[in-house]
């Protein structure tokens, strides 16, 4: 077991274009963590580094204490297990677990326990002898996990794992690996761009893009307290809807109406009287049908129901609101956040109750709690506060 260290590591490609922008990072003894992000973002990169596959343009990594930038991957101590799962079509279950010990010339015997133990944290052991072109996909990840496991490493690197399963195996195999890396205690880094599999699986999530990381924490941290727009519209699914407004007189002009900032808004934002242009999130499960809802102090608006998802347990309600005065300030933020579309038309996505009578092309009386609004600057993008 062992702690990763990058500290400050950066990598550039030839022609000068920098895929990593000297990140910091400390992966704890026994963590989970995981690596996500849009394609191009830079993740895999950074799994490569540490698993000694990528050269290192500059910084340092650590692994165990032990400076490694210029050891050899197969010195390491660390197994990887891939998207695809490279396993030898000639070779049972058995011998594909044990490859690595037999390459290292492991003892018979040690081989022998080594591949059972694995087999059996792993539900393999009746299919031991079977090839791969007999098995499914989830039994072929998990030999492709088995194999990792007979090495004992100091840590586990996955790279989208998953991603060749259909959804219900991919659930099934995340339940999988939770279980399997609190059982070994292992120290493990896990590449995704399904930001399911990130808020399901991690300890702590390092939200990537452009090779910079956004922001490093708890699901919980990056769900209620993104730092910016970028996470906020990443982390959440729906994503957060994004609302161009005007501070102005203590109230955020939105095209849902003017919404009055509480009085420790106004101390948090410091230029709540005066104007400026200010982007309100809400994410989609903040809302609930008035006719349902309880609690005081709601701010409700009203509007007509343009398409209803029935989705059982919830239903999705979108609202095509008036198209809001905005500048081209606000243009340029939806542009980056890959939220121009929702910008442009301004929709708003509600996520009800199963319970909702809503119908499809009717008007409809949401309400949310101000507390769940974040406020952010169209500028930088980062969070600057809450409407309440």
């Amino acid at each position: 077991m062992a702690e990763i260290v990058l500290d400050k590591i950066a990598k550039r490609y030839r022609g000068g274009a920098d895929v990593i922008k000297e990140i910091s990072l400390t992966i704890a003894d026994e963590e989970f963590l995981i690596l996500v992000g849009p394609s191009g973002c830079g993740k895999s990169t950074i799994l490569n580094m540490i698993a000694g596959l990528e050269p290192i343009t500059s910084g340092e990594l650590r692994i165990g204490g032990t400076r490694v930038n210029d050891k050899p991957a197969q010195d390491r101590n660390i197994a990887m297990v891939f998207q695809s799962y490279a396993l030898y079509p000639h070779m049972t279950v058995r011998e594909n677990i044990a490859f690595p010990l037999t390459i290292a010339k492991t003892p018979k015997r040690q081989i022998k326990q080594k591949v059972g133990e694995a087999a059996e944290i792993l539900e393999l052991t009746e299919l031991l002898d079977r090839r791969p072109g007999e098995l499914s996909g989830g039994q072929r990840q998990r030999v492709a996990m088995g194999r990792a496991i007979v090495r004992s490493p100091e840590a586990f690197l996955m790279d989208e794992p998953l991603s060749n399963l259909d959804a219900k195996l991919r659930a099934q195999m995340r339940t999988s690996i939770s279980r399997l890396q609190k059982s070994l205690a292992t120290t493990t880094v896990y590449v995704t761009h399904d930001q399911t599999e990130a808020m399901t699986l991690g300890d702590r999530i390092v939200v990537l893009r452009d090779g910079i990381a956004q922001q490093v924490g708890t699901p919980a941290d990056l769900y209620e307290r993104p730092t910016n727009l970028f996470v906020a519209g990443f982390i959440g699914s729906p994503p957060m809807n994004f609302l161009p407004g005007m501070i102005e007189n203590g109230r955020v002009q939105t095209s849902i109406g003017a919404l009055p900032l509480s009085d420790k808004a106004k101390t948090e934002l410091a230029e709540a009287e005066s104007t400026r242009d200010v982007i309100v999130g809400l994410r989609p499960e903040a809302f609930e049908d008035d006719a349902l809802a309880t609690g005081e102090g709601r701010y409700t608006f009203t509007d007509g129901v343009d398409i209803l998802e029935s989705l059982g347990p919830y239903k999705l309600a979108y609202f095509n609101l008036e198209r809001p005065a905005s500048s081209e300030r606000l243009t340029e933020v939806a542009q980056v956040t890959g939220a121009a579309d929702r910008f442009g038309t301004a929709q708003l996505i509600a996520q009800l109750d199963a319970r909702s009578s809503v119908t499809e092309g009717a008007n409809l009386t949401v309400s949310f709690d101000p507390h769940d609004a974040l406020l952010f600057d169209p500028q930088s993008g980062e969070r600057i506060g809450h409407l309440a």
